[in-house]
């Protein structure tokens, strides 16, 4: 289990780091953010959660407006061209333990990103406060440079500040200039297949990102023949499901049915051959569909987001 939003804000009071919390709607853009912290003092961020080809992964936290080119960076880091993509949509959960639009420096407090890179927009240092979700994007803090090194340094990260938009010529006499930030040890993701999330290029804060590169989707294993031509054949992806308006009403429909079901069953169980308490089950219900309801939407909203960010993506790539 992963840090959560209060055991976070509760370690950086700990650590005597001054920040300022600012508690607001689930945004999952950085205009979104904008309309609630948009009018203080600091700059807004965005990261991006990357693997290589080896299975090794990186988080990205540039300002908002900092133009990262993948391709450029991935020959920096000595990757090739097509070296970086997209994490998985697994390792959002099984590396950083946060959900969707939640990545941020602080997701490397849990201890399965211990091996995870971080590089940081030099940027930062020249703003008077920067704002980051703490694990939750329902929830924005305000901290300074100086604080946020404090706290990685706390967790044994050593911050790394990058000019994230530089284009060093990179060649036999000219090294990758960030060569020294590719982590050592690669993560095993489990189950899921490799498949690129366009979600997690997240803390809801998306400044344009450069996808020139057709290599971006390179595979980190070259399978067999045969394993690349099968298919699963059980089990519904979740993003497809919530991507697709009349799946998402039929998921939600057979998941709060077997819901209601259940508890008229428990609740004529209990009574036997009484009345059925009608307002006393209905409010039951009522409370246990609207937490289904609210989960439910939640993730339809992050998968639609979410499509429209990679519909985006593909767009500028032309």
């Amino acid at each position: 289990m992963g840090y959560t939003k209060e055991q976070l804000l509760a370690r950086l009071q700990e650590l005597q780091i001054d920040f300022t919390k600012h508690e607001h709607p689930v945004v999952l853009t950085v205009e979104a953010q904008a309309k609630h912290v948009g009018h203080l003092n600091g700059a807004l961020s965005k990261n991006l959660f990357l693997k290589d080809k080896k299975h090794r992964f990186y988080v990205v936290s540039a300002l908002a407006k900092t133009n990262v080119d993948l391709k450029v960076l991935s020959q920096r880091l000595g990757l090739g061209k097509g070296g970086l993509r997209m994490a998985p949509e697994e390792a959002l959960g099984e590396v950083l333990q946060v959900p969707l639009g939640c990545v941020t420096p602080f997701a490397l407090v849990n201890e399965s990103a211990r091996c995870v890179s971080l590089l940081l927009d030099q940027g930062f240092k020249s703003q008077e406060c920067c704002f980051f979700h703490p694990l939750s994007n329902d929830t924005t803090i305000a901290l300074n440079a100086r604080d946020l090194e404090k706290f990685l340094s706390s967790i044994g990260k050593q911050p790394a500040y990058v000019d994230l938009e530089a284009n060093p010529p990179v060649g036999k006499d000219q090294p990758p200039d960030l060569a020294s930030l590719v982590p050592s040890d690669a993560i095993a993701i489990s189950g899921q297949p490799d498949k690129a999330a366009p979600s997690q290029v997240s803390d809801m804060n998306h400044a344009p990102v450069n996808y020139k590169s057709t290599g971006v989707s390179a595979k980190a294993v070259k399978p067999s023949t045969d394993v690349q031509k099968k298919k699963p054949s059980h089990g519904v992806s979740l993003s497809n499901t919530f991507a697709d308006p009349e799946k998402f009403v039929e998921n939600f429909i057979e998941r709060t049915s077997s819901l209601v079901l259940a508890e008229i069953t428990k609740e004529h169980a209990k009574q036997s051959s009484e009345k059925l308490g009608e307002e006393a089950l209905s409010d039951k219900i009522m409370k246990k569909l609207a937490t289904e309801l609210r989960s439910s939407a939640t993730m339809f909203k992050n998968t639609a987001y979410s499509e429209g960010f990679s519909a985006g993506s593909r767009h500028q790539a032309k």
